[in-house]
């Protein structure tokens, strides 16, 4: 997953893209609004942004500006990161657009679970249509050979029906919904068997052994040792 982190700040963008770099995120970094812009023009045979991660306080224009400049074009998910507390500086950003507000000093944990979340609100779409071009449904996820039909809760392999009981199906859709991003245990039983983790460790092994073998691509969906698994995505 694809993610823009707009920081003018070089020491803190190094250690945030470390960071995001271990959960599998691909961080491209901006130090300016200006070059913030230029990043998100679509480049043919280039995986668009699932999320941006903007600060307020840029050194070319302000990061309201940058924001209201993002949301003319496009509907990527934008999380504002700003040391400014105040509520009316969140209701302005959220007004323009933005899809959430981090304030500064955040929790690293925090931050990456405020990322899933609105990467699983909005899909990306934000390459532009070309005349004549069939595009894919918004509610199939595909990798690699593997269709994953968020509305009829189907999943195809090379084109063949694949029978999932409604657990896996869940624990599919959600490592699917972000390929190569590290799905922490916690989050995986809270979401999928609305649940604490405590308990539940031994059933989640059990449906990602059986998704493992029903999809017969054992080594699609990794195991994270002492964090929790992800979603090998064979176009990553």
């Amino acid at each position: 997953m694809r993610l823009l982190l707009v920081e003018d700040d070089t020491h803190v963008a190094a250690a945030l893209t470390a960071v995001l770099g271990r959960h599998g995120y691909t961080v491209v970094h901006a130090g300016s609004g200006e070059e913030a812009m230029q990043a998100l023009l679509p480049i043919a045979g280039c995986t668009p942004f699932s999320v941006v991660l903007l600060d307020l306080g840029l050194p070319d224009q302000d990061g309201f500006e940058v924001c209201g400049r993002i949301r003319r074009h496009s509907s990527i998910p934008v999380i504002m990161v700003t040391a400014r507390a105040d509520v009316r500086s969140r209701i302005h950003g959220l007004n323009l657009g933005a899809d959430d507000y981090v304030v500064k000093p955040y929790d690293t944990g925090e931050l990456l679970a405020r990322i899933h979340a609105v990467s699983r609100r909005h899909p990306v779409d934000d390459l532009p249509e070309q005349p004549g071009e069939d595009r894919p449904g918004r509610g199939v996820l595909h990798f690699g050979t593997v269709a994953v039909d968020l509305d009829t809760r189907r999943v195809q392999v090379d084109g063949e029906l694949v029978s999932l009981t409604r657990k896996e199906f869940d624990l599919l859709a959600l490592l699917a919904g972000r390929p190569g991003v590290v799905c922490r245990r916690e989050q995986i039983i809270s979401e999928v068997w609305q649940t604490s983790w405590e308990g539940t460790g031994r059933t989640l092994e059990v449906h990602v052994a059986s998704l493992r073998s029903k999809l017969g691509l054992p080594h699609l969906i990794e195991t994270v040792r002492g964090v929790g698994y992800r979603l090998i995505d064979p176009a990553g």
